[in-house]
């Protein structure tokens, strides 16, 4: 493996690890501040650092003709995706949120096959469908009945949000590198993100305990914005197709982080899930369409 492809590797797991702690962070900031100030809140301060970035790199304004594009992706990614699991977090442990998004690989492969016309093998549907299956039966099993808990309806609702953002954003970054559209959609969305903060923020600032604005900073700097940047560079020098294995570590590195930093209990059943979840998008990636 050349220097290049390794460096890539090791960025694209970076980016890995900080999206990995974004549900344990999440838990902890909801715990003390309004889920929408939480949602609105890190966009607004990550836009802000996006708008210093892209005008000391002078870098031009999207075309018109794109502007649906950046909203769409910018409704699912910046408000959408964060909204939805900030929610989840009010009622479910972030050990089993992270289960849950595990088949988020797949659901974009299935996203991207209905938005962009490919046309997956077989094999890949049987894997979509397996996976699928999996989460179900672990958010049944974990509800212990037959029916499913509205934190899952909402992470559910995060995975789907999550895999069309991803669709849509992944078209705009063959015009300009990701980090850029990354930084453009949260710029653009901050007529609604900034006065959607405001309207949303605590009554006093100073009850609020420090935990909670460091796990809300990181939410916002890292989770919706330098992650990206590992991220989009590791799957430009390592390659999409071997860089985006890494992303089968994710989940774990969400058990990790839940049960190092907030003391979540990760049991057999759970890291037997996990894995059963990994292997089946790992099995799904590596199906080639027709």
């Amino acid at each position: 493996m050349s220097s290049r492809k390794a460096l890539g590797l090791l960025l694209g797991f970076i980016g890995v690890v900080i999206f990995g702690a974004t549900l344990p962070m999440t838990r902890i900031a909801v715990g003390h501040l309004d889920p929408w100030f939480v949602t609105f809140g890190r966009a607004a301060l990550a836009g802000l650092v996006a708008v210093i970035l892209l005008a000391a790199g002078r870098k031009t304004v999207p075309p018109r003709s794109e502007w649906p594009g950046y909203g769409l992706a910018a409704l699912m990614l910046i408000t959408g995706f964060p909204a939805f699991i900030a929610l989840a977090m009010l009622t479910v442990p972030s050990v089993h949120g992270g289960i849950v998004l595990g088949i988020l690989p797949l659901a974009t492969a299935i996203a991207s096959a209905l938005i962009t016309g490919e046309r997956p093998s077989t094999g890949f549907w049987l894997a979509g469908v397996a996976g699928a299956a999996l989460v179900l039966a672990f958010t049944l099993r974990q509800a212990g009945g037959l029916h499913l808990e509205i934190g899952d309806l909402f992470l559910l609702a995060a995975v789907a949000a999550s895999a069309i953002g991803y669709t849509v954003s992944a078209v705009l970054t063959r015009s300009r590198p990701g980090w850029e559209v990354v930084s453009w959609m949260l710029a653009l969305s901050l007529p609604v993100t900034l006065p959607a903060a405001w309207l949303t923020s605590p009554a006093d600032l100073a009850i609020v305990p420090r935990q909670a604005w460091w796990a809300f900073i990181y939410l916002a700097l890292f989770s919706q914005f330098i992650g990206f940047f590992f991220w989009n560079a590791g799957l430009a020098m390592g390659g999409i197709a071997r860089v985006s294995q890494v992303q089968l570590l994710q989940t774990f590195v969400t058990l990790a982080v839940a049960a190092l930093l907030i003391g979540e209990k990760v049991g057999p059943e759970t890291l037997g899930f996990a894995a059963a979840v990994a292997l089946v998008v790992l099995i799904g990636s590596r199906m080639r369409t027709r």
